[in-house]
């Protein structure tokens, strides 16, 4: 189970499962993937959901990843497989106010939280704690850390922002979610 939170478009969430499902055919053939993108944009998920890119955006992919992983359309886009699309599922959220997945296997934030102020991620990274598995893993983008946390996480990669969720003690739901409205995202909270 992979979470990416302020997935756009979805870009990141089919790269994943992506990678995953070309690792696990020789790795695990047969285990189930599940990718959960969100975001709070209704057009980006919208976008998401019918998974159709432009040349320019899949010029990089090898032949076979076109092959396997995409069919053309008749306007020259390509759309993600039927096959990767269903282990997709794209849905409305505000990070900073709604309930997180449980039982992540892998969240995935590259980018967001640079988006955050200060107070937004004293709020969101907790979450992130809870929603991952024991030693589950967040990934970050390179502007990124969580390094004032390191009673949640450990660096397992530190060139990647690769973190795994340490045992401590769980941040209650109820006290995060009963921080007032007034934390979620302003531009002025950058």
């Amino acid at each position: 189970r992979v979470w990416v939170p302020g997935c756009s478009t979805g870009e990141e969430a089919y790269s994943l499962t992506i990678a995953l499902l070309e690792y696990l055919d020789e790795a695990q053939p047969g285990l189930e993937v599940q990718i959960f993108g969100t975001d709070i944009s209704v057009s980006a998920i919208e976008k998401a959901r019918a998974g159709i890119f432009e040349k320019s955006t899949v010029q990089d992919l090898t032949a076979e990843r076109l092959r396997r992983f995409f069919t053309a359309t008749e306007n020259g886009s390509w759309q993600i497989s039927k096959a990767v699309r269903e282990r997709c599922v794209f849905a409305l959220q505000d990070v900073t106010r709604d309930p997180p997945f449980s039982r992540i296997d892998l969240l995935s934030c590259r980018n967001l939280l640079i988006y955050l102020g200060p107070t937004l991620q004293k709020r969101v990274i907790p979450l992130f704690y809870y929603a991952l598995r024991p030693g589950g893993f967040l990934m970050l983008g390179s502007s990124e850390s969580v390094d004032r946390y390191d009673d949640l996480f450990a660096p397992t990669d530190k060139k990647w922002k690769i973190y795994k969720r340490i045992t401590a003690s769980q941040p209650s739901l109820a006290i995060l979610f009963s921080m007032p409205a007034t934390t979620s995202f302003s531009p002025g909270d950058r």
